[in-house]
């Protein structure tokens, strides 16, 4: 298979084998010694505090906050696959905790960019003070999700969270749902509605909401089906007061600014699928070379040595696309958003049909739960849906590459 330190850098292979030790060392021995845990329906009672503490000692959590704030600063120039290469050993170990983790990196970089210089003095000596801190980012609503990212200007598009702005304040009212992070997190990038007949690229801004504000309340942890050890949320607004000084985004410059986390979410989501792709192929791979069946090692067998080629296949394949995608977002390439979507797309696709491949091969074992696959299966099924789903991020896809003769796919065409 493709090499996973072809092309890095020294720094960015010294970053991949710490987190590989951390992976290696805390999370697979708790993920396979625990493996009820995830199904505890107490949130609180899934992921100890061991995990995220670890994860501090050696930056990952910190990623990306500046090194004056005392954050594990990275280098723009390669940020996006410095993501890539993490995530997926994160989510080698547990796609869960990679989707916790990764939110910190992706929101810590949308406000290193664009938050105003009081907030990020205040909120990121705390976010690398406390090893449980978490961020999330609430966008999706009851009433609307990936369709409305197309976009297709009608106003039926608009975000139904408004914030409406009183005096010194912005009152927020509304609900968002299937939030990443959204159960724990400690401070949330919200967006919403500030201009009333707006469509959403036109009326939407992000504001900056403390988890303690008054009016935030977390309703519900969402119980999925894989990637569980990151606590999905459902959050209601309700005459939320925020200082009119934590606006991050203007309306019109939001969709200007937003594809700064955009983007870098589709390189983790890829590389979160390649993770769990690699576990399964490591996993199979020691499986077949260890089972005795018809009196000889599975992978003598022919059938299983094509399976375990088609595996190896797609995983190269998925990495290939993965990095290439994740080049472009680093050097603002004019097809990055085309590449984004196709590399997020692919992954969830064929990495399904890899950990599918082994799920097979596993036989009866396969689907036991303390055997430990079949959380690999659950876990690669989310992802269709996952940052877009799959129809829409096609659509995406044709958007990018021809802007000016696709169709909008929603909505009127007029």
């Amino acid at each position: 298979m493709m090499s996973p330190d072809r092309g890095l850098n020294e720094e960015q292979r010294m970053m991949r084998q710490t987190c590989r030790k951390y992976v290696d060392d805390h999370v697979i021995p708790f993920i396979r010694e625990n493996w009820q845990r995830e199904w505890q329906m107490d949130p609180t009672d899934r992921l100890p505090a061991k995990i995220l503490e670890e994860a501090d000692k050696c930056g990952i959590r910190t990623l990306g906050i500046p090194e004056e704030f005392g954050g594990t600063e990275t280098d723009p120039a390669t940020e996006a696959q410095t993501f890539a290469i993490l995530c997926e050993e994160v989510a080698r170990g547990d796609s869960g905790l990679a989707d916790k983790l990764s939110q910190n990196w992706k929101i810590t970089r949308l406000l290193r960019n664009f938050a105003p210089r009081h907030i990020q003095e205040k909120w990121f000596p705390r976010i690398v003070a406390d090893p449980q801190f978490l961020l999330a980012t609430a966008a999706t609503e009851p009433r609307g999700a990936s369709d409305r990212w197309l976009p297709y200007e009608t106003p039926g598009t608009a975000l139904q969270t408004r914030a409406v702005l009183d005096g010194d304040f912005w009152v927020i009212n509304g609900r968002k749902q299937f939030i990443s992070n959204g159960y724990d997190a400690s401070l949330y990038v919200v967006v919403v509605n500030t201009k009333r007949g707006a469509t959403m690229s036109e009326g939407s801004s992000a504001l900056i909401v403390p988890r303690d504000t008054p009016g935030l309340n977390v309703v519900r942890c969402n119980e999925t089906l894989g990637g569980r050890f990151m606590n999905n949320g459902e959050i209601e607004f309700i005459d939320c007061r925020i200082p009119r000084d934590h606006l991050m985004a203007e309306p019109d410059q939001f969709f200007k600014q937003f594809p700064i986390y955009l983007r870098p979410g589709k390189i983790v989501q890829a590389a979160k699928n390649l993770g769990v792709g690699m576990a399964a192929f490591e996993r199979t791979v020691e499986y077949c070379e260890t089972y005795v069946q018809g009196g000889q090692i599975l992978i003598k067998h022919q059938a299983v040595a094509r399976r375990i080629a088609d595996m190896a296949t797609k995983l190269s394949a998925t990495r290939a696309l993965l990095r290439e995608a994740a080049i472009a977002v680093d050097e603002n390439a004019p097809n990055q958003d085309a590449l984004c979507n196709m590399a997020k797309v692919f992954a969830s696709e064929e990495i399904l049909k890899v950990v599918q491949h082994g799920m097979e091969l596993h036989g009866g074992n396969g689907s036991m739960l303390e055997f430990g696959y079949e959380k690999l299966f659950r876990d690669a099924s989310i992802f269709l849906h996952m940052d877009s789903t799959v129809d829409i991020t096609h659509f995406k896809i044709v958007k990018a590459m021809f802007p000016h003769t696709a169709g909008k796919y929603a909505g009127p065409e007029a």
